[in-house]
């Protein structure tokens, strides 16, 4: 758990973890230099918790996603279970979390769906995966090899419903504090380049959503498109921006981490996959300005599917040819 400045419901969520029908071996806290009561919170709950409480207070703000870092690298369970300070873990998280894991050995990551909660606590009556949403289609290509590829642009998977394997921490470590994604993206990319990643479909957690909150329940620019060609889709394609530079950012840093890691792990096929999405990267945010030079490397790109792998299909090819 990370906390910073989170007194108002810390409280609500360290009980729900004592709360647990199997408790946790272990809870790392580490908190951000907080100026208000979430250090005396933690103490007085370590002091009564039927289970180990490790307090650790930084000197400095180090931001989340440095301070997930240095949580993560002092655990030590077999699972790391992520956890923020503001939601609220529905009793039976951690015994069903074993047993996916137990049941699935293959299985790396798992990551849940959440029902969405505001901040008295009252259910908002949808849940993350709706707002996303994360499609039925998306969950079974996320039990596959292309679980890379769907994870790339980052807004999958939330770090308070993420589980992983502790043999990961040597991959994931360090993270990256200079990336267009934080904790959770980096983590779940990782993971799932070299490893199955489980999507479970039951909520596991109450996720809080209130003004004070670093990011909060997202829904994706995309969120709705399938792989139609018409007048439409054509124009939401148009109005569209694509981040290039952020998303070749991301993938390259992938790349360099799996590289470093390859005597460790199994990651030739996601390398593989990486480089044709920094290749398909590269030929988008490098094309002519005239519309018509364009078209050969817009078609190179039709030919070799890599606007279907790695983009919107004819929906993103259209879009570079007009914009």
């Amino acid at each position: 758990m990370c906390t910073w400045n989170g007194e108002q419901y810390l409280r609500e969520q360290l009980a729900s973890i004592a709360a647990q029908t199997q408790a946790p071996d272990e809870l790392i806290v580490c908190d951000d230099k907080s100026s208000d009561e979430t250090v005396r919170i933690i103490s007085e709950f370590a002091n009564s918790a039927p289970f180990p409480v490790h307090l650790h207070v930084n000197e400095q703000n180090l931001g989340s996603t440095r301070n997930f870092a240095q949580a993560i690298s002092l655990c030590k369970g077999d699972i790391i279970v992520l956890c923020d300070q503001d939601d609220v873990w529905l009793p039976g998280k951690l015994a069903q979390l074993e047993a996916e894991f137990e049941r699935a050995p293959n299985v790396g990551l798992i990551f849940t769906d959440a029902e969405i909660i505001d901040e008295a606590g009252s259910p908002v009556g949808n849940t993350l995966w709706e707002q996303l949403p994360l499609r039925p289609a998306e969950r079974k290509r996320l039990r596959t090899k292309r679980a890379i590829d769907e994870l790339m642009p980052g807004s999958l998977v939330t770090g308070a419903t993420m589980a992983f394997r502790s043999r990961f921490k040597e991959l994931v470590l360090p993270i990256p504090h200079d990336l267009p994604i934080i904790h959770d993206a980096w983590i779940a990319l990782l993971v799932a380049a070299v490893s199955e990643v489980l999507p479970l479909p039951t909520p596991l957690i109450r996720y809080r959503q209130h003004r004070g909150q670093q990011i909060g329940a997202l829904e994706r620019k995309d969120a709705g498109l399938v792989q139609r060609f018409d007048a439409e889709s054509v124009q939401e394609a148009l109005r569209r921006e694509n981040p290039y530079d952020e998303a070749l950012a991301v993938a390259r840093a992938v790349r360099l981490r799996l590289l470093e890691q390859g005597q460790a792990f199994a990651t030739r096929d996601a390398l593989t996959r990486l480089e044709r999405r920094i290749a398909h990267l590269e030929a988008r945010s490098s094309l002519p300005r005239a519309r018509l030079l364009r078209a050969p490397r817009v078609l190179r790109e039709l030919i070799t599917l890599r606007y279907h792998r790695c983009s919107n299909g004819f929906q993103s090819a259209v879009k570079d040819l007009l914009a």
